[in-house]
C-alpha cells in the first residue's frame, strides 16, 4: 500500500474529519451510514446475484458444489474477529494447574531418582507429590476464590446501601457514574443520559459493571475453581508418574521421564498460547526452558544428596 493509498484510508476512518461538527468541543460524528435495514437490503441484494452468478458459472457441477460455492463466497465478504480474554479464567486454571502438576511431580520424582536408584522409593514420592499436589491447589484456589468473591459482594453491597441513603447521594452516584464514562471518551451530556438510562434499568448492576468491573451474574465461584484446579493438576502429573514409576532401569527411568516430561511440556505450553491467542512457539518455548530449569535444579539437589552412597 503506497503512501497516498495509506493517507486516504486514514483519512475516511471514523474521527479522522478535519472539521469538528456542532456539539461539544472535541466531538467528531461518525460518518453517515446506511440504515440498517438498507444494509440488508443491499447485502441480500449482493448474495442473491453471487448466488445467480455462482450457477451460471458451474453449470455442471453438483448441488453440494454449488453449495460450497457460495457459501465460500459470503463468509469472503464476512469481516470478524476473534477474541481470546474472555477465555483467560478457565485458560489460566487449565493451563496452570497442569503444568504445575507436571513440573512439580517430575522435578520431585527427578530429585528423587537423583538420590536414590530404588523404584519403590521414586513411586511413592510420585504418588505422594500428585495427591498433596492436588488436594493443595484446591485448597488454596477455594480460599483465594472465596476472598474474591467475599470482597465482590461487600462492594456490591455498600453501592446498594450508598443508594438507600436518599436523593443526594443518588445525585452523588449518578454523577460518579456519568463521569466514568467521560473518562472513557462520551460527551458529558451523552455520558449523563447514558448514566440516566442505565440506572434506571438497574442502578446496582450498572454501578457494579462499570465502577468496580463486577458482573453479578457471573461472581466467582470457589468450588468449582477448586475442583478444576485439582482435576487438571493430577492430569499434569499423572504424565511423569505413569511414565517412569514401573521401569526397572535407574538410568532408563530418568530418561523416560524427561523425555515425557518434555512432552507434556510442549502440549501445554503450546496448546495454552493458541488457546490464548498468543504466540506459539514463544509460549511453548517459555514453558519448555522453566520446566527443564526445575527438573535440573532438583535432578541435581538429589545428586548432591545421594542417598545410596551415603547409607
Amino acid at each position: 500500500m503506497g503512501p497516498e493509498q495509506r493517507r486516504d484510508l486514514e483519512q475516511g476512518l471514523p474521527g479522522a474529519q478535519p472539521k469538528p461538527v456542532d456539539g461539544p468541543a472535541g466531538y467528531y460524528s461518525l460518518p453517515e451510514s446506511p440504515a440498517p435495514q438498507e444494509r440488508l437490503l443491499r447485502s441480500e441484494s449482493r448474495h442473491s446475484l453471487s448466488r445467480s452468478a455462482s450457477r451460471d458459472q458451474l453449470p455442471h457441477q453438483g448441488h453440494a458444489q454449488r453449495i460450497a460455492a457460495e457459501v465460500q463466497e459470503e463468509e469472503q465478504e464476512l469481516c470478524y474477529h476473534k477474541h481470546h480474554s474472555n477465555r483467560s479464567p478457565w485458560l489460566r486454571a487449565l493451563v496452570l494447574g497442569a503444568n504445575d502438576g507436571l513440573v512439580s511431580t517430575a522435578a520431585l520424582m527427578m530429585g528423587v531418582g537423583g538420590g536414590t536408584a530404588d523404584l519403590a522409593t521414586l513411586r511413592l514420592a510420585g504418588v505422594a507429590g500428585m495427591v498433596g499436589g492436588a488436594l493443595s491447589m484446591a485448597v488454596g484456589e477455594y480460599i483465594s476464590v472465596s476472598s474474591q468473591r467475599d470482597a465482590e459482594r461487600a462492594d456490591i453491597e455498600q453501592e446498594r446501601l450508598e443508594q438507600l441513603k436518599g436523593p443526594a447521594a443518588q445525585a452523588r452516584e449518578l454523577e460518579e457514574l456519568a463521569q466514568i464514562y467521560v473518562e472513557r471518551g462520551l460527551p458529558y451530556d451523552l455520558a449523563r443520559q447514558v448514566a440516566v438510562v442505565l440506572s434506571e434499568k438497574d442502578v446496582i448492576r450498572a454501578h457494579a459493571r462499570d465502577e468496580l468491573g463486577i458482573d453479578i451474574d457471573e461472581l466467582s465461584n470457589p468450588l468449582q475453581a477448586a475442583v478444576v484446579s485439582a482435576i487438571c493438576f493430577t492430569v499434569g502429573a499423572a504424565i511423569p508418574l505413569l511414565s517412569a514409576a514401573w521401569i526397572p532401569g535407574s538410568s532408563l527411568r530418568l530418561g523416560i521421564l524427561a523425555g515425557a516430561t518434555t512432552v507434556g511440556l510442549c502440549l501445554f505450553g503450546f496448546l495454552g498460547a493458541w488457546l490464548g491467542g498468543a504466540n506459539v512457539l514463544r509460549g511453548g518455548l517459555r514453558v519448555i526452558v522453566g520446566g527443564w530449569l526445575a527438573l535440573g535444579i532438583v535432578y541435581g539437589i538429589g545428586r548432591a544428596l545421594n542417598v545410596d552412597s551415603t547409607g
